[in-house]
């Protein structure tokens, strides 16, 4: 089995709609990685199963949803290879094998485990099997396709380094087969909640990607800004701003060296700028509602895209494990 010199794989786990926070945070990135590398992205529908194991069924309706999101927003499916998770089942096979090399004392050490298990702690039961070995999965779902890279933002180190370990115990006991592939830290994209807390879909504080502008523009109105400037003509900073991120991120840069003078300079109003902020919003997700527009008139697409994506990445899992099989001695037919 060849692999590319360059691949990547990643994936999301379907929870709801996607929001302004994810684009900027993950699928942005993904977009332009499509055109320098092989890349798989998967619906991470068995890892939803970790949190959402008490009412699994909510997770199928999320699956088409998301592969929307992610196509209006860019990512092209002739140029990567789009699929369901548990479509493919060799990542389940490839998961157990690990399983049976994988020591306890690696998942336990793990910072993120610790500290999920401690957030959620009296909300969710997570004190489960499946919820201390999912960075197994995880290794699993990377591992299978031989990627060389996975896109991970700064907390998500610890798991790329459990797998790289991962693969080098399997390839210590049974021969070189595996590459540790390289984590690849996303540009940190700071974007605030419509409340200056973390953007989340729990806390009721985002702009989905979907949304149309006319539910945005009065959420847009009720965005906090420079708590100390109670009137206009009262100096502002744009750094303690809810506003300015945003506008860094959807505003050209000379209209935001304007907003940020006409603030300090207290020429501009926070009215003045979240006017401004909706025509930048406006013409940003003017094209990703115009796909999305598309996508939804012909339905079937999202699920031709996700077969063809299922079947190229079932082809190249089946020829993997294959050879796992042989390495382990394990082929009975």
């Amino acid at each position: 089995m060849t692999t590319p010199a360059k691949r990547i794989v990643s994936g999301m786990r379907p929870t709801g709609p996607l929001h302004l926070g994810h684009y900027f945070g993950v699928l942005l990135n993904w977009i332009k990685l499509q055109e320098e590398y092989q890349c798989h992205f998967f619906v991470a529908d068995w890892h939803a199963m970790t949190s959402e194991y008490a009412d699994p069924r909510r997770i199928k309706g999320f699956v088409p949803g998301l592969v929307l999101d992610w196509v209006a927003a860019g990512l092209d499916p002739e140029k990567c290879v789009i699929f369901q998770q548990s479509q493919v089942k060799e990542h389940a096979e490839l998961h157990l094998i690990l399983s049976m090399i994988t020591p306890l004392s690696w998942l336990e050490r793990n910072p993120t485990y610790k500290e999920v298990s401690q957030e959620l702690s009296g909300q969710k039961d997570l004190a489960t099997y499946g919820f201390l070995g999912y960075p197994v999965l995880m290794a699993s779902d990377i591992l299978l396709y031989r990627a060389t890279a996975v896109p991970v933002g700064q907390d998500q180190l610890p798991h790329m380094e459990l797998t790289r370990e991962i693969a080098r115990r399997f390839n210590h006991l049974n021969g070189q087969f595996f590459p540790e592939p390289e984590a690849l830290l996303t540009p940190e994209a700071k974007l605030p909640g419509l409340d200056g807390r973390k953007m989340s879909k729990s806390y009721g504080n985002f702009i989905g990607l979907g949304e149309p502008m006319s539910e945005i523009l009065p959420k847009i109105k009720t965005m906090f800004t420079d708590k100390n400037r109670l009137r206009k003509t009262d100096p502002g900073d744009p750094d303690v701003c809810n506003l300015f991120p945003y506008h860094r991120l959807m505003t050209d840069a000379g209209k935001c060296e304007e907003i940020r003078q006409g603030c300090t300079g207290a020429t501009f109003g926070c009215v003045d700028c979240k006017k401004l902020l909706v025509e930048s919003m406006e013409r940003f997700l003017a094209p990703i509602h115009a796909r999305r527009a598309e996508l939804e008139q012909n339905p079937r697409r999202l699920a031709e895209i996700l077969a063809d994506g299922n079947a190229k990445a079932g082809k190249e899992a089946a020829a993997a494990m294959r050879e796992i099989r042989g390495l382990l001695n394990f082929q009975f037919d």
